[in-house]
């Protein structure tokens, strides 16, 4: 498995579902905010897709096995909590990784070094959100804590090594867990159930195994380039 096709295809899948909520989001702000956040990661995955070979035959032309995305960024966006909690998950994890790889010598330093402050951005603004919905009403607090419950059983995926990505994954998984559990204290809410236990409930996205929704995410992605091959713009 590459690398940077494992890491392009997190960067694509996550880009592709932020940029469902257009014209949905619950406020105006929220609408520029999550797209601005899906074009960032849209710019990401053209540089590491680019990294493994035609970055449009990529996203475009390979079927639903061939992606290498991990589980999480597949999930449906559900409500705005649900994404928040995706978000808060992912953008961690991200961040932490591009803060490793930014520092060694690999192919991918670059990259991090270049995306690790939008990357910042990202987490903040989940971070940002999670401390207003779970300190928020009784009911933002109840949907945040349903999100972060539904979404945990993919989060183990997070920390399997990356042939080819030198990073140091026992301690970008203790980093993880600490900021998260950090910031959930923070935000008045619980660390989801079997949290504090090493046992992962999902997982196989790296090894081509997706969830059911993310067929459907891909047909549409790509139907329109597969609709009319060659089509120049």
């Amino acid at each position: 498995m590459s690398a940077a096709i494992a890491l392009g295809d997190d960067a694509l899948v996550l880009s592709q579902r932020l940029g469902e909520w257009a014209g949905h989001a619950p406020v105006l702000e929220e609408e520029v905010a999550l797209a601005n956040i899906a074009l960032d990661l849209l710019g990401q995955a053209r540089v590491l897709l680019s990294m493994a070979g035609d970055e449009d035959e990529l996203a475009y032309l390979r079927e639903e096995r061939a992606f290498r995305n991990l589980q999480l960024v597949e999930q449906p966006n559900g409500d705005f909590a649900q994404t928040i909690a995706r978000q808060l998950y992912f953008s961690t994890y991200q961040e932490l990784l591009y803060e490793q790889l930014a520092d060694g010598d690999s192919e991918f330093a670059p990259l991090a070094a270049k995306a690790l402050k939008e990357v910042v951005y990202h987490r903040d603004h989940a971070e940002h959100w999670t401390l207003r919905l779970g300190d928020g009403t009784a009911h933002s607090r109840e949907r945040m804590q349903l999100g972060l419950n539904t979404l945990w059983r993919y989060t183990g995926e997070l920390f399997e090594p990356i042939e080819g990505c030198p990073a140091d994954w026992t301690l970008l998984r203790s980093r993880w867990q600490a900021r998260i559990g950090s910031i959930l204290e923070r935000a008045t809410l619980a660390l989801p159930e079997g949290a504090r236990h090493t046992a992962w409930a999902a997982g196989g996205g790296r090894q081509g195994v997706h969830t059911e929704p993310f067929g459907r995410m891909l047909a549409e992605m790509q139907h329109l380039h597969r609709s009319h091959p060659g089509a120049t713009w």
